[in-house]
């Protein structure tokens, strides 16, 4: 069915919705946050410790509450949530009372992460065309990754003034985000409640057919891996202005004399823009998802995706400087795989347990990304984050490039579970 108007202000009210699920200002200063209220770095890894856990706890249970109450209405209430979390975060100085937080952030992040997607195909597949998800979700995530551009580097212009303001204004967005939500139309899908035993039935038959057992082990490796890496861009980037500046020196100062004045930039006022174009480059990425699988495939996008960006994690032990570029390339393959792999496993998903689906597949995301983590931090220990990055992009490559030959079929190309949960072919 086809109605393009109605379909024309959904869209509209879930691109606001995107505007408002940033949380930019708060992301390149949160570390330094928790610094400042004389958290140690063991407590900030405790706290990412109980993050990662509650994650798995949590993310089925609350995909099967989004297919008993509704898609929508979960999302507004994970929204209320992350705004609540953030708000606590301006008050709060113990540790036991960031750890209360986390809790609720993981609540919320959860609450958020199968509704979102699930709303967006069920609403596109009655109002205009389910195959319009990978557009509609790329343009969004673009939407998202500007917005958190700009507001990534307010943000770090508002902790210079005071370390609470970003939170501050954060928490404003998040709460503006419920009222955004909330002009987002109901969907049919919305009034099924699948039973506990139909839900868990419904994940065992998906995720045991030929078009996820091996594609989401795989996909869920990728994203652990680009995760973890993560952690390494503050560090790496630093050590590579350090490398430029170095270099550049004695071109400084024949420019300025060596008395002049200097030409150095904080390196923090450096990383806020350094991750602000790493925002923009997944927002190009995200937008352009629909036109990049049209001129490769959804299977050669999904498998080429994840592949090359290995590999280019790889290149930075031998030529440090390439690692700047890695990581752009990274943030960008990293926007522009999530519009493709949702469109694969909506495609795959019941509209009655869409919900739940979406959400065990980031619970097997969080059960890879959860023992990574710890194990290439031993490795960055005994060598360096180069080496931890590199260990990452060659273990994907062993691992993955295994997956498919071993799966031989990783990525289905036959028909997909019908938007009324027919089955799929199992060719």
């Amino acid at each position: 069915m086809s109605d393009s108007g109605g379909a024309r202000s959904a869209v509209l009210s879930y691109y606001l919705f995107r505007v408002t699920d940033s949380v930019g200002f708060i992301w390149p200063v949160f570390t330094l946050f928790l610094l400042w209220n004389d958290l140690t770095f063991t407590q900030i890894g405790t706290l990412s410790a109980i993050s990662a856990v509650l994650v798995v706890v949590f993310e089925v249970p609350t995909g099967y509450l989004a297919d008993r109450i509704g898609h929508r209405n979960t999302l507004a209430i994970g929204m209320g949530a992350t705004a609540t979390s953030i708000a606590g975060f301006v008050a709060a100085s113990t540790f036991r009372q960031f750890v209360a937080l986390y809790v609720i952030w993981a609540l919320a992040n959860a609450l958020r992460h199968g509704a979102a997607d699930a709303w967006l195909y069920e609403m596109l597949r009655e109002r205009l065309d389910s195959d319009a998800f990978t557009r509609v979700r790329g343009r969004g995530g673009a939407v998202y990754q500007v917005v958190t551009a700009v507001t990534m580097i307010v943000g770090g212009l508002l902790y210079a003034v005071h370390p609470t303001y970003p939170f501050a204004a954060s928490a404003v967005l998040s709460g503006l985000g419920v009222g955004a939500i909330l002009l987002m139309p109901q969907t049919d899908a919305d009034a099924d409640q699948p039973g506990v035993t139909d839900a868990l039935t419904t994940l065992r038959e998906r995720f045991t057919r030929p078009s996820l057992r091996a594609f989401v082990p795989f996909i869920a490796l990728f994203f652990a891996m680009v995760t973890t890496a993560d952690t390494y861009i503050q560090p790496i980037t630093v050590d590579v202005i350090e490398r430029l500046s170095a270099a550049l020196a004695p071109v400084a100062e024949d420019a300025v004399g060596r008395d002049g004045s200097s030409l150095s930039v904080p390196e923090e006022a450096t990383l806020g823009f350094v991750y602000a174009g790493f925002a923009f480059a997944g927002g190009i990425a995200s937008y352009n998802a629909e036109r990049i699988r049209g001129w490769l495939g959804l299977r050669r996008a999904l498998l080429a995706v994840p592949l090359v960006t290995a590999a280019a994690l790889v290149f930075p032990l031998a030529v440090p400087l390439l690692a700047v570029p890695a990581f752009f390339l990274m943030r960008a393959a990293t926007d522009l795989s999530k519009p493709l792999v949702n469109q694969y496993l909506n495609d795959r998903a019941g509209s009655a347990s869409r919900a739940t689906v979406l959400s065990a597949a980031q619970m097997s995301y969080a059960v890879v990304r959860a023992p990574l983590k710890p194990l290439v931090g031993v490795i960055a220990d005994a060598t360096s984050p180069f080496g931890a990055i590199a260990a990452l992009g060659g273990g994907f490559l062993i691992v993955g490039l295994s997956i498919v030959v071993v799966a031989q079929s990783v990525i289905a190309d036959g028909p997909a579970v019908e938007s009324t949960g027919v089955e799929e072919s199992a060719g």
